[in-house]
């Protein structure tokens, strides 16, 4: 593959490596590695029993962590193979970006960060990181799953800069107000076309998104329009898909073009010309990118912000705060390997320690899990 590649695509030849060193395998790049360890990672399974926006019980049909990580790694494949990019690359860091999402989603990560204020906080981004780089136990040799720096890097999208302090070569872009390959800034953004649109459709099927408010959102009306004119008899559950097909073509057709005219006109040779460009290079047409605020908009209004949305975000904060609560002032509740693990990370380095292990089990778990968890906890007839 690295024949056809951009000069300005990441491949092996400029890898930075991983933090522990291994022989390169006789069958795969390196970056297809890295995607075969995400794969086949406690992390990953997991995510086929978190929550995207609808709690997993709601229903069969509905986005998980895990449906929407391969979307989004189906997206970002197309965008780097028309771009000539890193595809293995690419793949590997859209199915591990979600490996650190707590249960419930946002409102199980907004939960969590608010009870570990004191303690350091918690951001989704660097507990998947955390995943891939400490908490999967799989290999002999070393801890995680010894990914290499860009798969890494493209995992920490967003980063404070006390936080980056703390994570050596990997947190310096941050300090440094420098720009990631380009093939995590595309990872980044086939993530948002997966998520506003395939949000679009789960809204409507589940009844919180009316088909004539979207159409006061110029994207969907434009497509609607469109799709409604050449097929006026079809039936709504494909007239739905056939717009958001469109749509999330439209969103990607535009990415490419804008993006590789940026990349002609800044005269991009190399990738360490992507990392010293002092914004990304990756991104919509200003017209796009408005277009897709509008949408952002109203899905927030409508969607996130919805009373049955509400409902179950209220229950899932509450779950994960009595969860923590409970282990953090409680660390006998918690399983042994926790148990353990959090006496002795609390004997290093306080109650930050101990709070920061119940923070990995709560973060672990899938939304089912954390149900069933808190109902062992407080439901007095639960015994076991």
């Amino acid at each position: 593959m690295n024949g056809t590649l951009a000069p300005y695509a990441a491949s092996e030849a400029n890898s930075r490596g991983r933090r522990h060193p291994e022989p390169p395998p006789p069958y795969r790049s390196e970056y297809q590695r890295d995607r075969d360890r995400i794969v086949h990672s406690t992390a990953f399974r997991r995510l086929e029993y978190k929550t995207q926006v609808f709690v997993n019980h709601e229903g069969d049909l509905f986005r998980t962590r895990l449906t929407h990580s391969i979307e989004v790694a189906q997206i970002g494949r197309t965008i780097a193979r028309a771009l000539r990019l890193n595809e293995d690359l690419t793949e590997a860091i859209a199915l591990a970006h979600d490996l650190g999402h707590t249960p419930f989603g946002h409102a199980g990560q907004d939960a969590l960060n608010a009870c570990m204020a004191d303690y350091g906080g918690f951001e989704h981004n660097l507990q998947s990181l955390r995943v891939v780089d400490e908490l999967e136990e799989k290999y002999a040799d070393f801890p995680g799953l010894n990914l290499t720096f860009e798969t890494r890097e493209g995992i920490l999208k967003h980063c404070s800069p006390e936080n980056a302090r703390h994570l050596g070569e990997i947190g310096q872009r941050f300090l440094e107000r420098g720009q990631p390959s380009l093939e995590a800034q595309l990872a980044n953004l086939a993530d948002e076309i997966a998520y506003n649109n395939h949000d679009v459709d789960d809204g409507l099927r589940a009844g919180l998104l009316a088909l004539e408010a979207l159409r006061e959102v110029t994207l969907f009306r434009e497509h609607h329009d469109t799709v409604h004119r050449a097929h006026p008899r079809l039936a709504p559950r494909r007239t739905i898909h056939e717009v958001i097909r469109r749509m999330i073509n439209r969103l990607v057709s535009d990415l490419i073009e804008t993006s590789r005219a940026r990349l002609e006109a800044a005269g991009i040779r190399h990738p360490d010309d992507v990392r010293r460009w002092p914004e990304p290079l990756m991104g919509f047409s200003s017209e796009m990118a408005e277009l897709n605020r509008e949408l952002k908009r109203h899905l927030r209004r409508h969607l996130y912000h919805h009373y049955r949305v509400e409902r179950m975000t209220a229950k899932a904060r509450r779950i994960v705060s009595e969860l923590f609560d409970a282990f953090f002032h409680h660390p006998e509740l918690l399983p042994d390997e926790y148990r353990l693990r959090a006496r002795e990370r609390e004997r290093q380095q306080g109650a930050a320690g101990r709070a920061r292990v119940v923070t990995d089990y709560i973060a672990g778990m899938t939304d089912r899990y954390a149900i069933a968890e808190h109902k062992r906890l407080f439901d007095p007839l639960e015994l076991t």
